[in-house]
């Protein structure tokens, strides 16, 4: 596990999830075995811990011991897996989203703006759509599109035609090569930054993390125990504020149902204010500095 991700507010992170001995704990995003390593250590010999990681490269990472289940699938599926291991009910959930520190590092992923590469992304390696694949026959509209939802990119049109002018010439193969394309668009002030919004736009396309998100969030009120917590780790505002809203709201677009005395029945309720790394942290960790922690409880039925 050394040097293959650090995980970021670790100890904030698990003791958001109130650990009991004999609990029944996931961590849905498991990776280099940071955050479970560490939920282990607080539970008793009847305790359970249920991990997910869809990337075959987390294997290597496994923990031998009984009380650990290392299931590899995409964590939007929680529900149907944990059911094919006997578990309907679950104490606590926490998710550390967005990418490891190992697949920044490892230059052939293509998930770094720091090497030339292959544009690929691909969380899960046997997934077909890659970053190249959007890059090279995306129509310039959904090219735009990808660009300014996930990218929050500003001049989104502008990119994407530049991209599609290039692509006729000769494919865009490789990430240095999609550098050399958009340079114009990159002012060496802002170059890195706007190249992280780029790469973080193909990336989110590709693996589909925001409905990701979306699907594992609305398993979580039926899957968490009363009282049952669930702890989540996001790095950008469209994470942050999916995950926002499900807990005050129970939704991700609009506002919930009120009933005849003006209340509203929403699953979660939100446990103390957003933790952010400290400065001790950010400086040992650079990639924490972005990072926002939200706990939430699953309220008792009226």
């Amino acid at each position: 596990m050394e040097g293959y991700h650090n995980p970021v507010l670790l100890k904030e992170s698990v003791d958001a999830l109130a650990i009991k001995p004999d609990g029944v704990y996931v961590d849905v995003t498991f990776g280099g075995g940071g955050h479970s390593r560490e939920i282990l250590s607080r539970l008793g010999e009847n305790g359970k811990l249920f991990a997910f990681d869809q990337d075959p490269d987390a294997q290597r990472n496994i923990i031998d011991d009984e009380r650990f289940v290392l299931i590899q699938e995409n964590f939007r599926y929680i529900s149907r897996f944990l059911r094919f291991y006997g578990v309907t009910k679950v104490d606590g959930i926490l998710g550390d989203l967005g990418v490891s520190s190992h697949q920044f590092n490892e230059a052939e992923r293509g998930f770094s703006t720091r090497f030339d590469a292959e544009l690929d992304m691909r969380m899960n390696k046997s997934d077909e759509l890659s970053a190249y694949t959007i890059v090279n026959t995306y129509t310039e509209e959904q090219l735009s599109n990808v660009l300014f939802q996930y990218g929050e990119l500003r001049n989104a049109r502008a990119l994407a035609a530049k991209i599609v002018e290039q692509r006729e010439e000769e494919k865009i193969v490789t990430s240095f090569r999609l550098k050399e394309v958009l340079q114009q668009f990159l002012p060496k002030a802002k170059e890195h930054k706007i190249l992280a919004q780029i790469f973080q736009a193909f990336r989110i396309e590709v693996n589909q993390e925001l409905e990701v998100l979306k699907e594992f969030l609305l398993q979580t009120p039926k899957l968490l125990e009363v009282n049952g917590r669930l702890s989540v780790i996001s790095y950008h505002s469209l994470e942050d504020r999916l995950v926002k809203r499900f807990i005050k709201n129970g939704l991700f677009e609009g506002e919930p149902e009120k009933d005849f005395y003006g209340n509203i029945d929403v699953p979660l309720k939100n446990v103390g204010k957003m933790i952010v790394p400290t400065r001790e942290e950010i400086k040992i960790n650079n990639r924490a500095r972005s990072a926002k922690l939200r706990i939430a409880t699953l309220k008792k039925k009226k």
